[in-house]
């Protein structure tokens, strides 16, 4: 399989005239040559935070604190998932992932609540759909054994020594909220050694320091900060210390879009549009151990191709600027996944 167009090659998403050489599922080559059309190729997304439990409560606890809406175990959203019956859960996590899909994102790292039965839900959810959830189970060990790892909430909700070592062991990814309502849960969290922190809005000096010692990435939420009204992260002293990826979080507060995710981001905080569109694709393959989110040889061929002929995009001076802060979901012609 060939897809030709402008294509984002390599870490830096350089726009090269050309086309990309698809083998077995792994691209084979990337060559420059003349091409028809308007396309724009690049990777598909990675979101690297999402709840898409709570797809069944679209925009319900508005004027909520953070607490009020997600705290376990009584929190709005857990109430609500109690409530709710299997199938109901199921085909909610399924309208998500096949939205993600069609939008073009190749993998969620998600946070599923519900301890292994949490876990079995999104697997059958996402059967058949070529979107790949890594799973991050919660609530036990055996939740982690039935998943990819171990998503914990905060490290002021409990002690997570025990799944910590138990995630370790068992060579799986585990990632921790930090920082998210104050600083308080940082150290803690970070005691723990994790593979990657989920928010750090609230990072002090001696934070920012562990961050760049530890080289810990940390995954970006602003638009459901700004939902919550926990405050904004400090973004340009996190991206001095360490890598950045970006999460659209719960379902519940936002659409799981990182189109819409990297546009509020890249405008929010007056970023780079080449360093955006980094955290919304390599950056978190990388934290998730996926070996997507760069157009170039040996990857997995995952790929997001838009029309960059469409009235949204048609005239853009700068290919990779318009990526990140105009393309939406009405102009994808085509995901490979």
């Amino acid at each position: 399989m060939e897809i030709e167009g402008t294509v984002l090659r390599g870490r830096e998403f350089e726009p090269v005239e050309g086309r990309v050489v698809v083998e077995d599922g792994e691209i084979a080559a990337v060559e420059e040559a003349s091409a028809e059309g308007d396309a724009i190729v690049f990777p598909a997304f990675v979101n690297a935070h999402t709840h898409i439990g709570d797809s069944i409560a679209k925009e319900a606890g508005g004027g909520l604190t953070l607490e009020e809406l997600v705290a376990p175990p009584d929190g709005l959203k857990h109430r609500l998932l109690r409530a709710a019956d299997r199938a109901e859960l199921v085909e909610g996590m399924r309208r998500s992932l096949r939205f993600m899909r069609d939008s073009g994102t190749a993998a969620t790292v998600e946070f599923r609540e519900g301890d292994v039965e949490g876990v079995e839900t999104i697997r059958e959810a996402a059967d058949g759909l070529d979107v790949d959830p890594v799973v991050l189970g919660r609530e036990s060990v055996a939740a982690m054994e039935a998943a990819d790892g171990f998503g914990a909430s905060g490290a002021n909700d409990a002690n997570f020594d025990r799944e910590r070592e138990a995630t370790r062991e068992a060579g799986k990814l585990f990632g921790i909220h930090a920082g998210e309502v104050d600083a308080s849960d940082i150290d803690p969290a970070m005691d723990l050694n994790p593979d990657f922190l989920v928010h750090m809005v609230h990072p002090e000096p001696v934070h920012l320091d562990r961050l760049e010692d530890s080289e810990t990435p940390v995954v970006l939420c602003p638009r459901s900060n700004v939902v919550t009204d926990v405050g904004l992260p400090p973004v340009d002293e996190l991206r001095e210390r360490t890598a950045l990826a970006l999460g659209t979080d719960n379902v519940m507060t936002n659409s799981p879009s990182m189109f819409r995710e990297m546009a509020f981001a890249s405008k929010l905080f007056d970023l780079p549009a080449d360093e955006v569109l980094r955290m919304a694709t390599v950056n978190g393959a990388e934290i998730a151990g996926l070996n997507c989110g760069v157009v170039e040889p040996g990857r997995d061929a995952k790929l997001l191709v838009l029309d960059g002929g469409s009235d949204n995009l048609a005239g853009a001076q700068d290919v990779v600027r318009a990526v990140v802060r105009r393309a939406d979901t009405a102009d994808v012609e085509r995901v490979v996944l």
